[in-house]
């Protein structure tokens, strides 16, 4: 009868709440006492959102989170440039120290990516719950609801037929029971499971030598070392090992996060409540360890230390390391640097006292001084091996393709041997092709202690990039040959020789053991095939009975000196030239083209000229103009290339002349920047042709007429019988014409319009077919320009360069790219 009065009277007031937007925490309470069956029976009917009533509530009763820490995002440039500072300072540190850096700093290398509080961590059961917390209440039974509790500012929370219930400053545990409880009393076949929704932000402060000192909002559940990972971590000047928590200005406790680093021990990370202080104080006195073991750094020491202790904050020795000779380096009373040792074997070396300041440095123990044999280069299996007497070389190199690289030399290896009551150094030749397949034979030497087998990289296998590449003979023997050199006294001089010439790897060696030629070129690889066999050099330093030097040149039989039987033992020095046949597979070509017989490339001999090779090739067809042959050059090809760059350097410094002058000359000066322009676009367009004047006819006709000697790469083109005159440059109609009998220099210019406004009609010049230039004007044999032309033919009329500002450049690069146009011109008309 009640529930049905409550229905009634809230039904009542629905619309009024509707309508006003308010509802009275009374009305609310009356609401909240309802099954949730009806609330949302009631809601439904009169249009009102459940969650606005039920939620406005629980917002007013959480405290609100206050961002007290702006996200990373928004961190001024002042304050990059401050962290960059920091980090300078830092860099400089470690290196007055020595490349030693302090250690643990790296454990917050990484800044905050938000400074929102931390809520995914596991909530423990004596959490201690208070204001912002909500408890999550599931029901299931007779009832079935999902209750979000907020605990309000007092500390209680509103628990629906029930009313409060104070949950602030108990346990999580002790909650969850006693929420428990209540849901067993007041609801019969009702049970609950107590959960820990959101939680409380708290705020607290990270202070003293953190990178970003300040107030932080935190989750409840955050520890000291949650505060300093958001506060960006400690500076290098702050202590790891005295990190303090305090409380209402009371020390709660102290954080070394040695404890944390080196042991995984966790239980000093206490766990922080609302207004605690983390307080972090400069760094306590350092010592620095480095040398063989595992965390080379610099330590902070935390009252007395031993040299043990801080070995195992090191992480302790290595396998290398040498215990009995630790080296310690330290500040006396007077304020100087001396060295102390420590032998960390015994009791009393590990107990030695570390000060702050100290410096120590574990050695490593020697390399392997005996009962070895050493490979190295382009083996498969590089490194040191065990050494036992009566060993050869295939005892530890049995297969050519499964010891050796593929870029190996299989024919060649050099053994460094070393002498043990002298120290010195000798080298042996090894066949190591014959060593690996007779074992046992003359070429499977025997090794002794201490023995260097140097496997070479053959220059025609390796290619690019690959993998063995960089084992030559050079690269191998040059601290063997630095060795050699080093270790040369009077009475005893370096044994090294030299040798060039057409062998496969020239170059300086060490002397062969039996001082032979045939051994010393067959450590260079080998002679080429354009070697002479008649004839070497070996130059040899010698001392006269006066004591002064000289040199010998002595002449060899190469072919004897091969098939050992010169009578010659090299010495100290020597240099041994191989010569080279004399023109050996040179092959020196000339090409015919165009109207000769049988066109082609030939080879020519030594002193063989241009017409007995044109006799070779059968002579010039009937059709044949030889006066327009072209004959061209490589020599004169790089030469004209040559004028072509110095023409275009000198047109592009013309060019910006022009352009600086400025419009003084009536608005002509854009004119004049366009047509310098045009010629630099045409010089550098222009290939070099190479062409040399000749005259083929009386080359070919004339015994009398200066032959031509043919160089490498010369190149006759013959075109056929023209029919035209050519009228280039400053014409109105650049063109070719028909020739006709009779015709002058005029003539054709007037037939290709007549010249241009920017011509130079007192500079016109012709260009024969055979490639020279005649003035019509100056010649001795025409009167003026009533020349008569003959066909191949070419006019041209020049540009004004005195109407340019004196530009007389011009008319030479002009004459260089006509020659040039014709020159092409007659090789692609045939």
């Amino acid at each position: 009868m009640n529930a049905q009065k409550l229905l009634i009277s809230l039904a009542l007031l629905f619309p009024l709440a509707t309508q006003a937007q308010s509802i009275s925490p009374a009305q609310l309470e009356q609401f909240k006492q309802l099954p949730r069956a009806q609330q949302e029976a009631l809601a439904s009917q009169y249009g009102v959102d459940l969650n606005n009533i039920t939620g406005s509530q629980r917002a007013s009763q959480r405290p609100e989170q206050v961002n007290v820490v702006e996200p990373v995002a928004t961190i001024t440039d002042e304050e990059r440039d401050r962290a960059r500072e920091q980090k300078e300072q830092e860099d400089k540190q470690t290196a007055k120290n020595g490349g030693l850096k302090p250690y643990g700093y790296d454990l917050f290398a990484g800044s905050p990516t938000t400074f929102a509080p931390v809520t995914e961590i596991p909530v423990p059961s004596d959490y201690t719950m208070g204001p912002g917390d909500v408890l999550r209440v599931q029901m299931w039974g007779n009832q079935n609801q999902n209750l979000e509790l907020p605990v309000s500012r007092d500390g209680t929370i509103s628990f629906p037929d029930s009313g409060p219930v104070t949950v602030a400053g108990l346990s999580f545990d002790e909650a969850r029971q006693q929420i428990r409880k209540r849901v067993s009393e007041q609801y019969i076949g009702v049970d609950a499971a107590v959960t820990l929704g959101e939680l409380r932000s708290m705020r607290v402060f990270v202070l003293g030598e953190a990178r970003n000192p300040g107030s932080y909002s935190v989750s409840s559940l955050s520890t000291i070392t949650n505060a300093l990972y958001v506060s960006g971590g400690i500076k290098q000047n702050g202590s790891l090992r005295n990190v303090q928590h305090k409380r209402n200005g009371q020390l709660v406790g102290t954080l070394d996060l040695y404890d944390l680093l080196q042991k995984g021990d966790s239980s000093a990370d206490n766990r922080l409540q609302p207004g605690d202080v983390i307080f972090i104080p400069p760094v306590g006195k350092r010592a620095g360890i480095e040398g063989e073991v595992y965390r080379p750094a610099l330590y902070e020491l935390k009252g007395d230390n031993t040299l043990a202790e801080l070995v195992r904050m090191a992480g302790g020795l290595t396998t290398q390391a040498y215990p009995q000779r630790i080296n310690i380096e330290r500040t006396n009373e007077d304020f100087l640097r001396i060295i102390a040792e420590a032998d960390y074997t015994g009791r009393q070396g590990q107990n030695a006292r570390v000060q702050a300041g100290d410096r120590i440095r574990i050695p490593s123990i020697s390399d392997i001084t005996g009962q070895y044999v050493e490979i190295k280069g382009a083996a498969t299996r590089a490194g040191k091996f065990a050494w036992m007497p009566g060993m050869r070389v295939s005892s530890i190199l049995q297969s050519l393709d499964a010891d050796l690289m593929p870029t190996a030399d299989k024919r060649y290896a050099a053994i460094v041997r070393t002498d043990q009551q002298t120290d010195t150094i000798a080298v042996l030749n090894l066949r190591i092709r014959d060593a690996i397949q007779n074992a046992g034979s003359e070429h499977d030497l025997l090794l002794e202690e201490k023995d260097r087998i140097l496997i070479f990289s053959d220059a025609g296998k390796v290619q690019s990039g690959e993998q063995g590449g960089n084992y030559t003979r050079e690269n191998l023997f040059a601290p063997v040959l630095q060795r050699l050199k080093a270790q040369a006294q009077p009475g005893s001089p370096q044994q090294t020789i030299r040798i060039s010439g057409p062998v496969r790897y020239p170059g300086e060696y060490p002397m062969p053991a039996t001082r032979s030629l045939a051994d010393a070129v067959f450590v260079a690889g080998g002679l080429k095939d354009s070697a002479s066999l008649y004839q070497a050099e070996v130059a040899r330093y010698t001392t006269d009975d006066s004591g002064i030097g000289q040199t010998n040149i002595l002449n060899i039989n190469l072919a004897d000196a091969m098939a050992g039987n010169a009578d010659l033992n090299l010495q100290s020095r020597d240099t041994i030239l191989i010569k080279s046949i004399p023109d050996f597979a040179t092959t020196r070509t000339v090409t015919l083209a165009g109207e000769v017989r049988y066109p082609g490339e030939y080879t020519f001999r030594d002193g063989e000229t241009l017409k007995d090779v044109v006799q070779r090739a059968g002579g010039l067809t009937n059709n044949a103009f030889p006066t327009g042959s072209v004959f061209t050059r490589a020599k004169l090809r790089e030469l004209e290339a040559q004028r072509l760059r110095e023409a275009e350097e000198r047109l592009q410094g013309d060019l910006l002349g022009v352009q600086l002058e400025g419009d003084g000359f009536g608005g002509q000066n854009a004119e004049r920047v366009q047509q310098v322009q045009g010629l630099l676009e045409e010089v550098q367009s222009s290939r070099p042709l190479g062409r040399m004047v000749i005259d083929l006819a009386a080359i070919l006709d004339n015994e009398n007429y200066q032959a031509i000697r043919l160089q490498d790469g010369d190149r006759l083109t013959v075109p056929i019988i023209p029919q035209a005159v050519s009228v280039f440059g400053e014409v109105q109609f650049p063109t070719s014409h028909l020739h006709q009998a009779g015709l002058t220099v005029d003539d054709y210019l007037e037939r290709s319009g007549g010249p241009t406004r920017q011509a130079d009609e007192s500079r016109v010049y012709v260009v024969k077919a055979d490639g020279s230039v005649t003035l019509p004007q100056r010649s001795r044999w025409f009167g003026g320009r009533s020349q008569q032309l003959e066909p191949g033919d070419t006019i041209i009329m020049p540009i004004d360069v005195d109407r340019l500002n004196q530009l007389e450049l011009w008319t030479n690069v002009s004459q260089i790219i006509y020659q040039m146009a014709l020159g092409a011109a007659a090789v692609n008309s045939l």
